[in-house]
């Protein structure tokens, strides 16, 4: 991840920025007002994101009650200087039509934030995005390592637990109902 000489924005003029012509096939977040390049994810790490949004959308399906946003949709995390970061997946608990939707960032405080770590993630920038959410009031984040098999759930104030093997996700206090092993989030169809 390279920091992209420019001078500090805010969210506003990043978005202005980041959609330029010139810009069109680059992935960009801002931290501190700073804008970031992050390179594109691999096939492994694009697979694992559909397949959980998928079972997140199965979960919202069944208690008729909010949506999911994938694809590093921009999330404005903190003002004053400005960070939008894309999370891999975002659970958002109220239920909103279509019309309502930003086509920009949203400042709406999401359920649940997973991340993915790619081969190019540094545990010190994860664990500061992280953070970051936590303290946005967030109240679960789901790091999830496609190599190990396991997924780490942060909480505000809490210490982090790691999941791993076949053990059953326990998640139901922020997911009320929702049910899966951790075997659940590495099984694709047929296998």
């Amino acid at each position: 991840m390279a920091t992209v000489a420019t001078r500090p924005m805010t969210a506003d003029e990043f978005w202005d920025w980041a959609t330029r012509p010139e810009n069109q096939d680059k992935h960009f977040e801002l931290e501190d007002g700073r804008v970031v390049e992050v390179p594109p994810p691999g096939e492994l790490h694009g697979v694992i994101c559909a397949w959980i949004a998928s079972l997140l959308w199965g979960y919202v399906r069944q208690r008729k009650r909010g949506y999911v946003c994938s694809n590093d949709t921009g999330l404005l995390v903190r003002r004053d200087p400005d960070t939008v970061s894309g999370p891999d997946i975002l659970l958002f608990d109220e239920s909103r039509p279509l019309e309502q939707m930003s086509h920009r960032y949203t400042d709406r405080l999401p359920l649940l934030i997973v991340e993915v770590l790619s081969p190019n993630d540094r545990i010190g920038r994860v664990t500061r995005r992280i953070t970051r959410f936590l303290r946005r009031g967030v109240p679960m984040v789901w790091l999830v390592d496609p190599d190990a098999r396991d997924v780490t759930v942060y909480r505000p104030d809490q210490d982090p637990v790691l999941f791993e093997g076949d053990a059953e996700l326990l998640v139901g206090d922020v997911l009320a109902g929702f049910q899966g092993r951790l075997t659940d989030l590495f099984t694709l169809p047929g296998q």
